[in-house]
């Protein structure tokens, strides 16, 4: 049993021991540029696998001169991977510093296992459900109010990249400068950061619904001489924009029921038309 622990544990160090400090800054810019592509060979075997090695492969070469331990080293990164990626960089960061320091291949396996998946749902929280509607809210309420602006899109695209590329060019120093000590830091932090993420996400989300869903009811009641607006005078009274919230909560509760979004789609579409045509909308 010894034997082959010691024979195992042979297998996952690297040949060459010797640690020297390759890994410059432009090696950094330049995988901050090619993560850009990390899901371009996506697949439903090992996800972002392929993307993952071509983002960090010119800064293996740069460690491991010995071929057979470039080798070891690309066959584990072809290892199933994924998680979000606009925040993929802090991964390859503390990884590179790991392979640099000739880290056996458990620790740097056991290291993206642990990172990937609540990067992703952080990133999910603080990108999807947070950064892209307010950008795209801001924009699209510059391109369609009153006073329509062209240059809606436009700041859409760049206020959304600012960050972006802060995101992937900040996280990749500090997930390299910072190496192993910046896991703990980051487990401490965790669950504040996906708890914020969540409240700014749900305002963000009542908002866009309170803005950018319309469904008004066109009846008017008529008694004797007297005419009441259900619309004006019934659901606004009660609470304004009722009707686009009670809507949200039953495509909500259709979703959780396993209907997929496109059937939902497609029932909202025919809802508007028929409403539209019969009067009711």
């Amino acid at each position: 049993m010894a034997e082959s622990n010691v024979a195992r544990k042979e297998t996952l160090e690297y040949q060459d021991q010797t640690v020297k400090k390759v890994v410059t800054a432009s090696d950094l810019v330049n995988m901050v540029w090619r993560s850009l592509f990390l899901q371009a060979s996506f697949n439903y075997e090992r996800m972002q696998a392929c993307g993952w090695l071509y983002g960090i492969l010119p800064v293996l070469k740069k460690i491991h001169t010995n071929k057979a331990d470039l080798a070891k080293s690309m066959k584990m990164h072809l290892e199933f991977f994924n998680t979000h990626p606009f925040l993929v960089n802090f991964i390859m960061g503390l990884v590179i510093a790991m392979e640099e320091n000739k880290k056996d291949q458990d620790t740097i396996r056991a290291i993206k296992v642990a990172t990937m998946g609540p990067l992703g749902g952080i990133g999910d929280a603080l990108c999807w459900l947070t950064l892209l509607p307010i950008t795209a809210g801001l924009g699209a309420s510059m391109a369609m109010g009153a006073d329509p602006n062209p240059l809606g899109p436009i700041i859409f695209l760049v206020l959304f990249n600012i960050v972006h590329f802060s995101l992937r060019f900040g996280l990749m120093r500090y997930g390299y400068y910072t190496g192993v000590k910046a896991i703990a830091t980051m487990k401490e932090q965790t669950k504040r950061i996906s708890h914020a993420a969540s409240i700014i996400g749900l305002t963000v989300v009542g908002g866009l619904i309170a803005s950018m869903i319309k469904l008004k009811i066109a009846w008017v009641i008529v008694v004797g001489q007297a005419s009441i607006a259900l619309q004006d005078k019934v659901f606004d009274a009660i609470m304004p924009n009722m009707l686009p919230f009670a809507y949200t909560i039953l495509m909500y509760y259709l979703l959780k029921k396993s209907y997929s979004p496109v059937k939902l789609i497609l029932f909202t579409i025919v809802l508007g038309i028929a409403g539209k045509g019969i009067g009711i909308f």
